[in-house]
Order: structure tokens, then sequence, then C-alpha cells
């Protein structure tokens, strides 16, 4: 681990057990399909089998005349809100249209499993045979599945009344391209003008999932006073609340969601599928009712990532350093518009003082499902464009390539392509780390009969921050009460437990964090953006401010003193000048209800000062010329993490992180077929890298604190996955002397590039 000077912590910084361990392993803890309540049904969703088609009509009498069937639900009982933008709770702004027609399709289907109807039964195999009784008039239209078909002159139109969000007054009706968005630094003409070298090249990626082993669920009781109470495993229970009064048309005090644990997310979680669905349903039978998707549904219902086209463009000096740089993005929206162009533009030159750039993304439409966040959401399509033409570029001037990088590296004050000048960052360690460990110093392994290669890439994630809130309850036996309204995906709640319990000076595992439901905690956004630790954290320390606040008011009273009198240090209050007056903090919480009454430390916070994070691979892999198939040998990750609050667990971030770039590098994709639809909906032919797959991720931490955070935090979760698919497609050129620009790069992909050569 290489760190910089940091103050010496006695909580954080440890690696305490989990508090929600002991739960998860002995299968106590609930996730969403586990809910079970009185009279419980289940409801099951009728989806489209074409990827494109009008609906003429939908006959749903057959189902409702059913003697088991107790409900039916189409889009005419969501709000059918207008073509309009609108507000989604405190944090999305999108068409209130597409919000409501992605839960239930009105007018048009726009991908194969497209949510049509949905039926409640008291058992769920009759709920899912009773769908067969809905008749569906569909006029089948041509799809169109990829993002360079898709913006071709005649393709076929999505959306025929959408326009495009540009800068310009030219704004274009009738066609799939939904944002035209722009960065501009400097002047990019001159820029390549002023250059020796350069270098452009053309990538293509494919769609993929983010591959979270518990599929979507939700289930719900609205009762006859009209409150609907919602149990679901989400990213965001603030958020899914917010979509719920949304397409249900109700205020979100009429609504409760209630986070049950969560079997993964990685931004597939942030969405709102089923959950409303389900309160209609039972708004209808007047039972709560069960709903959840199977793995198909998963795949071919849920948000992946996109598929993307991108060109870029480098230019260089003689002595290695960029003069310019110059991209076209377009990525794939699917079915509505909203892909995570923004983050791909904004990152992916991020690394690197580049005084001279010009970025074009272009969002748009076609026919799949509406694409959700996943890890670093573009970033890793960004990087691989960028960290590839380097490779080739450190080559072609006989520089090595993490020195390349050294000479380019973004510092403090450096200003980004997106505007932001930076604070302290940790780009210029991150690079010094890469070049001087033993991994990139070490020769190559030998492997009979296969050719090894080993790649490097650098990557950038911005990070995220948001509205949060923390109160914390100290009971008398000196124990406190933690409630945080962040869900936990990757153990948030001993990093902020921890973030606590060094303000307060007591032990972590004297805290008890839990998360409160939408009706017990103030308003908290997401868990995404790598932002929890930050500013649950934030809003933690706030918490524990206060705490101490009180017990110096509470002591003051004890002694008869003045408060400024008083001083809370190391877990204790203590006279500044009568040195026999000190209690601990469990003397003094015995002693609460006799001096005013329990202590309840809160706050509410929405901070800045978020830190960007930056990342690095080593990828050394072997590859099997005559069949293809490529393994990794060998993976080292590097990454500015801030503070490490808990380093296990931002060493478990980071080696999920990579092996999950290591799947889009190598095999994942969405197999289309030509008229349209998912032919590999299921996670046998899906391939996610198993254990099997992929050694043991070294990872190696470099701590650069944030200065805009109280303990120096930065997000960890989403840096990671940026490097790997770059690093692994500079390996796979190292090995071969084989360019491969299109992902995923499969057996069958290795083998056509090889022989083409």
């Amino acid at each position: 681990m290489v760190t910089t000077a940091k103050p010496a912590y006695k909580v954080v910084g440890t690696r305490p057990i989990r508090h929600d361990g002991y739960d998860k392993v002995t299968g106590k803890a609930l996730y969403g399909a586990d809910i079970s309540l009185p009279g419980m049904v289940f409801g099951k969703v009728l989806r489209s089998p074409h990827p494109h088609a009008r609906i003429r009509s939908i006959d749903t009498s057959k189902a409702e005349a059913h003697p088991q069937i107790l409900a039916v639900a189409t889009a005419a009982d969501l709000a059918g809100a207008e073509d309009k933008m609108g507000e989604v709770g405190e944090e999305v702004y999108i068409s209130l249209k597409y919000a409501c027609d992605n839960i239930l399709a009105s007018d048009k289907v726009l991908y194969k499993g497209h949510a049509v109807a949905a039926v409640a039964a008291a058992n769920a195999h009759v709920a899912e045979e009773a769908l067969a009784l809905i008749d569906v008039d569909y006029e089948v239209l041509p799809a169109v599945s990829n993002v360079e078909d898709a913006m071709a002159p005649g393709a076929p139109i999505l959306h025929e009344h959408m326009t495009t969000a540009s800068m310009g007054d030219d704004v274009p009706v009738g066609t799939n391209i939904a944002d035209h968005q722009q960065f501009a630094l400097g002047d990019v003409e001159r820029g390549f003008k002023q250059a020796d070298l350069v270098i452009e090249r053309e990538f293509r990626t494919r769609t993929v999932h983010q591959g979270y082993i518990e599929p979507h669920n939700g289930s719900a009781w609205w009762s006859p006073d009209g409150r609907v109470t919602v149990w679901c495993s989400s990213q965001g229970h603030f958020g899914i609340r917010d979509r719920i009064a949304t397409v249900l048309g109700l205020p979100v005090s009429a609504i409760k969601v209630v986070p049950m644990e969560i079997g993964g997310g990685f931004g597939g979680k942030l969405a709102s599928y089923l959950e409303p669905v389900a309160a209609v349903l039972s708004r209808k039978c007047g039972m709560p009712v069960k709903m959840f998707m199977s793995r198909v549904e998963v795949l071919e219902a849920s948000g992946p990532t996109s598929g993307s086209y991108v060109k870029a463009k480098i230019g260089v000096a003689n002595d290695g350093r960029i003069t310019a740089a110059q991209a076209y993005l377009a990525f794939e929206a699917g079915a509505y518009p909203g892909s995570p162009i923004g983050g791909a533009t904004a990152c992916m030159l991020s690394p690197y003082n580049i005084p001279n750039a010009l970025l074009d993304g272009y969002d748009v439409v076609d026919n799949k499902p509406k694409t959700t966040a996943y890890r670093a959401p573009g970033a890793p399509i960004g990087a691989l464009a960028i960290e590839t033409i380097l490779d080739e570029i450190a080559e072609r001037l006989g520089i090595d390539p993490v020195e390349l990088r050294v000479r380019n590296a973004a510092k403090e004050g450096t200003r980004r392509v997106d505007g932001v000048v930076n604070a302290r960052i940790g780009m210029l360690e991150t690079a010094n780390a890469v070049r001087n460990h033993p991994h990139y110093n070490s020769p190559l392994p030998g492997v009979d009969g296969k050719l090894t290669g080993r790649g490097v890439a650098f990557g950038f994630w911005r990070n995220n921050t948001g509205p949060s809130t923390v109160v914390a309850t100290v009971v008398p036996d000196g124990k406190v009460m933690l409630t945080e309204g962040s869900v936990d995906i990757g153990g948030s709640r001993p990093a902020v437990a921890q973030q606590f319990a060094e303000v307060i000076g007591i032990p972590v595992e004297d805290i008890t964090p839990q998360v409160a439901d939408t009706d017990s905690i103030g308003y908290t956004s997401n868990t995404g953006g790598s932002g929890v630790a930050f500013k649950t954290g934030w809003a933690a320390y706030e918490a524990a401010q206060d705490v101490k606040a009180q017990l110096i008011e509470r002591a003051a009273a004890i002694w008869d003193t003045d408060a400024a009198d008083i001083e809370y240090d190391d877990g204790a209050v203590r006279h500044k000048s009568d040195t026999e007056l000190a209690l601990t903090f469990k003397q003094i919480a015995g002693r609460l209800n006799d001096t005013g009454g329990p202590v309840v430390g809160r706050a509410g916070v929405n901070p800045r000062g978020v830190g960007g994070a930056y990342a690095a691979n080593i990828v050394d892999i072997a590859l099997d010329a005559e069949t293809g198939k490529v393994d990794i040998l060998r993976v080292t990750a590097f990454q500015d993490v801030g503070t490490a609050i808990h380093p296990s667990y931002v060493e478990g971030q980071i080696q999920g992180g990579v092996v999950q770039g290591i799947g889009w590098a190598l095999n994942e994709e969405y197999y289309m077929s030509d008229d349209g639809r998912l032919l590999n909906s299921s996670l046998l032919d899906y391939r996610m890298p198993t254990s099997l797959d992929v050694p043991m991720i070294d990872t190696h931490l470099i701590e650069v604190p944030n200065p805009g955070h109280p303990f120096g935090v930065r997000g960890v979760g989403e840096a990671c996955i940026v490097p790997p698919l770059a690093a692994v497609a500079n390996a796979l050129y190292n090995a071969t002397g084989c360019r491969m620009r299109q992902l995923p790069m499969s057996p069958a992909e290795v083998v056509s590039a090889l022989s083409a050569e």
C-alpha cells in the first residue's frame, strides 16, 4: 500500500467484522423475494414477443372472467402522463410518458420482453398460465438493434414525436437521436496542427448486463386508507418511492418503501419495474401482491448498459506530450432516452492534462430494453478508445506506456474537459505506483503452446454525492443505534459506522447500523455513483458532532458549570480545568434520562467536495491462437482510494469491478437476432466470468486523501471497472501484434482477427 501523510485514526482504516455478516452467512437476512404477508398473492407480467410493434388493442376480458384471477392491470391503470419532461422525486428529470410506458406499454412495445399487462392470482403458476388469456393485437414494425443502424437514414423510428435535445436551433423531428452533448476545451484544430503524430481509430462495443445474481422483485400492499407499502430490493428506496408516485399519480407521502437486503445491483437496480404494477394489482384485489422476475425476464426486460460506436483521435508531439484529443461517441439508450453518454465524455480524458479537446456524444434509442447505469456508467467504453490509442502512440514513439501517462498526468489545478478544475488528486501517484511495481517490471511468464502478453491501462470516475440523512440514538448502556437512509450494497453499514465511531471515540462494535424505510428517515439519495461512504459518512460525521455537543451540555448540567468549560475528547467528556471531573461515553450515556432525556444526534447533508478516483490495471494474458481462447494469468489493480475506511471492502470492490471489466472485454454481450431478439437470455449462454476464469486480483491501494471530506473519502466502487477493457485489449495486442477494437474479444472474434492479419 502506498500512502501519503494523513492523520492517525483509531477506527477509520481498520477492518472490523461487518455488522450484517451473521445474518448474511446464516441466511437470516431477508431479500425482496423473501417477504411473506398475510393473504399474499402473486403477480405475473405479460411481455411482448416483438421487438417493435404498435399496440392496436388489449383484450383482458377472458383473464378477468377466470375464477382464479384476482386482478388484471394494463397501462390504463397508470397515471397516463403526458409526453413532457418532469421531475421524478428530487433527482431525475425525465419524460413522464416514457416513465409510465416502460412500466406497462400503452401505444407501442419497443423491445422483446416489454411489459404489456399483468395479472394476480393466489398461485404464481396460475397467474403465469392466465397470461395466455390476454389477447393483444399487434401491428409488427421493423426493428433496429444497434446504434449505427438506428442513426442511419431511413431507420425505423421508435418515437415519432421525439426531437434531439441539442445546442443548435436546427432540431430534427422523427429521429432516433435523443440528445447531443458536447464538451470543448481550448482549440482542437490548433492542437492537432501542433502534433507530430495523430492517430484516429474506431471502436464498437456490444450491449452488456450488470449480471447481479438476485432478480428484480417488488411486493406491494395498498391499504383501504389509500396508503401503499412496498417491499423491494433496490439501490435507493426513496428513488423507487418517487418513481411509483410518478407513474401512479400519488403524493410521495402516500407511499412507504421498505428496503430489503439486495443481492447486487451495480447500477441496474436504480430503476423501477415491478413495484408500481404490484401496487396496482393490490389496489384492485385488496390483498398484498408479490412479484419477481425470472432470469430470462431480467436479461430481456431490465436495463443493461449501452452498445456503442466511438471514433477517437489523439495528437501528440514527438516527446509524447498530448496536444489535442477529439472523439465522436454514439451510445444506445435502448427503448427510451438516457444512455450513459455523459459519463463517457466527462471521464475518458480526465486522467490527462490535455489543453485542446472536443467531445461529441449522441444518445440514441433502439429496440432494446431501456439502459440503466452500470458501474461508472459510460466511462469504460470511453477509456477503451483513449487507452488503446495511447498504447499505440507509446509504441510508435518508443516511449514506455506508463511513462507516456506520467508525462501527461492530470494534477491539482488541471482543468478537465467537462470544465471541472481538479483539487488534490492521485493520478500521478497512481501512475508512479504502476511504473515502480514488481508486476510491471517482471518478465512475462511463459505458457507452453500459448502466446502471452501484458497490457496496462488507466481510468477515471468522477464519483457522486447527494442528500443523505443519519440519525444516532444513544442507548443507556453506552451503545448507539445508527439509522441511515442509504441501502447497503457493498459494506456501507460498517463504513458509515466507522466514521461515526471515529468522531465519538467508541469501538465500532458498540454501534448498530440499520437502514430505515422511507417513513422513518429523511430523504437519502440513491446508493450509486460511489457516493455512500462520502455523503452518508459525512452525515454520520455531522450526527456525531451533534451527539458530542449534546453530551457536553449534559455534562455541564451534571457538574453545574458552563458548557464552555467542558470538552469532549477520546470518548469522554472532561472539565477543562478540573481533571477530576470526567465521564466516559458509557458513563454519561447511563445518566442521560436523568439529565434531560435521550440524546439523539441527527444530520441531513448534501455535501460538495466530491473527489474523483483514478485507477490502473496491469493484466497478463495467455492466448491459444488456434481456438482464440484468452486466459487471464495475473492482474494487479491500482486505485487512488482517498482514505480507505474499511480496507477489506475497498479491496473487494476493486476486485469485483476488475472481474466485471474482464467479462465485458472477453465474453459478455447481448447476442441479437436479425429481427432484434435476444438469443442468449440465460446465464448459461450469457457468459459471465466465474471464479474458475480469473486469478486472484491483487490490489494496490493508493491513499491520497480527498480534501473535500472530513476523512478524505473518495468513492471506490466504480473507477475499478474503467481500465480492464483497454488493459485486456492492450495485452492481447502485446501477445499477437493484432489490435482488436470491437468488444467482446471472444474466441471467435479473436480467431477472425488473427486470420485477417
